[in-house]
């Protein structure tokens, strides 16, 4: 094991039968596990090491403490970077996204089994992490979101991937309110495979340790598959997308952002799920809306790759952009939950403006070796 201090603890767990299980703990408890560059740089190192390792079957991912896997990308690093140069570039900032985004695609792509324990907080780049684990675990607290509308972001590591794939029109709902998904609605959203109690986490990792690993991955993937279907509950809390799947559709049916905004905004209910959807949309910030609903209609055909070179002009753009800035010094820095947004309605956005931010800054992408 590394050092205790370190952000990203590594450890190899020796199964019965002679094989590796790779233990990865996300370990900044206090920032609910955020992640930072040197996280990322840490993961993506060892990771390549394990996949490399013959030795090494499995992958386990989770996070220290009992709040959650991972808060998403740590805003307040990035905040520094933009406002320390306005404009851009934002050298630190731009790093962390190409990076993470390798990150992420590696996770989606790796050649051995990956468990995610998407327990409590599974939130922006900690869904990325958990969106590209070929084994999504969630529990009774797990609390999925993609929350960036209320940051002038947009749903990025691999969101346009895992967000069009979702049944109907939930994907682009999701991303317009950031409602929070719990372990029911990620099952049926694709974004989690077993639901398995938090207290049963060591009863997982012991199981896993007792499988007879063999050489091949997709016949690990399917002892995986077992071990941990053998350890799930039944008992699962009540579904929230589902059930308003018909008005989800209906709402998101236009082919037009300013008119399906102004559906989700008109949503009268009594379901709390939904009126706190329609109320995040509404502070939200109105360039996040135009550039979520263009970011899933242009990214639909995308194959993974692409989407990811796809999602990194648009982070570097929009991090040279003030919306983002504001939207975290709103949230994070001054809390006074009153962001200036540049622009007061979605109609009011300019088309020019986002065609901009869709707009590669270099002839070659960054991440064109993937």
């Amino acid at each position: 094991m590394t050092d205790t201090i370190s952000p990203v603890l590594f450890e190899r767990l020796r199964a019965a039968n002679g094989a590796v299980i790779g233990l990865l703990t996300l370990n900044v408890e206090k920032t609910l596990n955020s992640l930072t560059l040197e996280m990322v740089g840490l993961m993506q190192a060892q990771l390549s090491e394990w996949q490399a390792d013959a030795e090494l079957v499995a992958v386990f991912i989770r996070g220290a403490g009992n709040k959650g896997l991972c808060a998403g990308g740590d805003v307040r690093a990035l905040y520094q970077s933009i406002t320390a140069t306005p404009g851009g570039p934002c050298e630190y900032v731009e790093a962390f996204f190409e990076r993470e985004y390798r990150l992420n695609y590696l996770l989606h792509t790796y050649s051995k089994p990956v468990i995610s324990w998407g327990h409590g907080i599974v939130m922006g780049g900690g869904l990325g992490v958990h969106a590209g684990a070929r084994h999504k675990i969630v529990t009774e607290r797990t609390r999925c979101a993609m929350p960036e509308i209320g940051i002038g972001l947009f749903p990025d590591v691999g969101g346009t991937w895992f967000l069009n794939r979702m049944p109907g029109k939930t994907g682009l709902f999701v991303a317009l309110t950031a409602v929070p998904l719990n372990a029911t609605d990620a099952i049926y959203l694709g974004l989690g495979d077993h639901f398995i109690r938090h207290d049963r986490q060591q009863d997982v990792i012991d199981a896993l340790l007792k499988v007879e690993w063999q050489r091949s991955a997709g016949q690990n993937n399917e002892l995986a598959s077992r071990a941990l279907a053998d350890l799930a509950d039944t008992d699962l809390p009540a579904a929230n997308v589902e059930k308003n799947l018909m008005l989800i559709n209906d709402v998101c049916a236009a082919h037009d952002v300013a008119a399906i905004v102004d559906a989700i905004l008109a949503i009268a209910s009594d379901d709390k799920w939904l009126s706190n959807g329609v109320s995040t949309l509404a502070q939200g910030s109105p360039v996040s809306a135009r550039t979520i609903y263009r970011q899933l209609v242009d990214g639909k055909e995308l194959s993974l790759a692409d989407v990811f070179r796809f999602e990194l002009i648009l982070a570097t753009n929009i991090s040279r952009y003030p919306e983002f800035a504001e939207g975290v010094r709103a949230l994070l820095i001054d809390k006074d939950r009153q962001p200036r947004w540049r622009f007061p309605t979605v109609r009011a956005v300019p088309d020019r403006l986002i065609d901009q931010l869709f707009t590669p800054l270099w002839n070659n992408n960054p991440l064109a070796d993937l």
